[in-house]
Formats: C-alpha cells, sequence, structure tokens
C-alpha cells in the first residue's frame, strides 16, 4: 500500500479524498518534525518514533570488500507497538473491517495533554534547579570553612601572645631576683677589704 492507497482507504471516513490527503500529509509532517527536533513519538496500539544516534564505524563495501569508514549519523527508528505485534503475529484477531484496529487513546489524554518537547522542557528547568541549589550549598559550605579557619587562626594567635605574655612576665620575675642577689654580692666585697686592711696592719705590727 503506498500514499495514495492509503488516502483512498481512509476518504471514506473523512469525507472525501482531499480531507484524507490532507490527514495524511499532516500526521506524517507532524511526526517527522518531531522526530527531527529529537522528541519522541509514541502512539498507543501503534508504535512509537524516535531518532537514534549511530556512532562512527567501519563497515565493508559488498562490491569490493573494502573496509570503509563511515561517520557518526542520525537515523528514524520505529518500535512496533505490543498491540501491533500482537495483531501481526496473530495472537489477537484482527477486529472487523468497520472497527479501528490500533487502540483508542484515553478519555482526557488527547485534550490538555503536554508533548514531549515540554516534558524535556521541565525536566531541564528541573536539572537547572537542582544544579543551582547545588552551587547555593557548595558556597555555603566554603564560607563556613573559610570562617571557622578564621576563628582557628585567631585562637591560635591568642593563644601565642597569652604564651608570650607569661614568658615575659617570667623573665621580669627571675631579673628582679637574681638584681638583690647581685647586690648582695656587692655589700659583701668591702668586708673582704676590711679583712685584709686587718691582717696588713697584723704584719706591720709583728715586723716592729
Amino acid at each position: 500500500m503506498n500514499k495514495a492507497q492509503l488516502v483512498e482507504a481512509i476518504a471514506d471516513k473523512l469525507g472525501g479524498r482531499q480531507q484524507a490527503a490532507d490527514a495524511v500529509d499532516a500526521v506524517l509532517d507532524a511526526i517527522v518534525r518531531a522526530v527531527v527536533a529529537g522528541d519522541r513519538v509514541s502512539v498507543t496500539g501503534f508504535g512509537s518514533f524516535e531518532k537514534v544516534e549511530r556512532p562512527a564505524r567501519y563497515a565493508r563495501n559488498p562490491q569490493t570488500g573494502e573496509r570503509v569508514r563511515v561517520k557518526k549519523t542520525s537515523v528514524p527508528r520505529f518500535r512496533a507497538g505490543q498491540g501491533f505485534k500482537d495483531l501481526v503475529s496473530g495472537s489477537k484477531k484482527l477486529p472487523r473491517s468497520g472497527e479501528v484496529s490500533v487502540k483508542k487513546a484515553p478519555k482526557g489524554s488527547l485534550s490538555g495533554g503536554t508533548s514531549t518537547r515540554t516534558t524535556a522542557k521541565a525536566a531541564a528547568k528541573k536539572a537547572t534547579a537542582k544544579k543551582a541549589a547545588a552551587k547555593k550549598t557548595t558556597a555555603k559550605k566554603a564560607t563556613a570553612k573559610k570562617a571557622t579557619a578564621k576563628k582557628t587562626t585567631a585562637k591560635k594567635t591568642t593563644a601565642a601572645k597569652k604564651t608570650t605574655a607569661k614568658k615575659t612576665t617570667a623573665k621580669k620575675a627571675t631579673a628582679k631576683k637574681t638584681a638583690p642577689a647581685k647586690k648582695a654580692t656587692a655589700k659583701k666585697a668591702p668586708a673582704k677589704k676590711a679583712t685584709a686592711r686587718k691582717t696588713a696592719k697584723k704584719t706591720a705590727t709583728r715586723k716592729r
């Protein structure tokens, strides 16, 4: 079945061949545009269309057998839904020609439903919000670490100052203790001179 035959098959249901052609063109155009944009088009009971990235690889030319490098490319992929698979495999019976073979969408899903593009945008917004929150928390942690480091350095400096002050006071106390001792030794020196004079006098009297 080609496109013209598809249009003829649905023309009676849509009220004419032109309306059917317009409907088929609109559906195919919407699917192609969504897949090219990177969105996934999913039809319940029928299947899904999506864009797949193929990495660069090596292939062989079927005519010459030569190894050829194939560049990275993007290809469309269609995956059949479970209802479609069941009908093709024969596990489920195909309904009559007047009935729809593809499972209808549930009520309320067609009105007010969000597209895959909007959901992707919402997910991107959530991701950016999470990143911003993570940055804020890391900044807060960094500032807290800096504040604690400043406090510890201030404590260390104050402790060092206290210890130096104690050492200076201890040195002053020792200096005060040593000063009277030196004075006492200085006072003892004249006594030695007096004893020397007495001994000199005694020797003089003996000589006479």
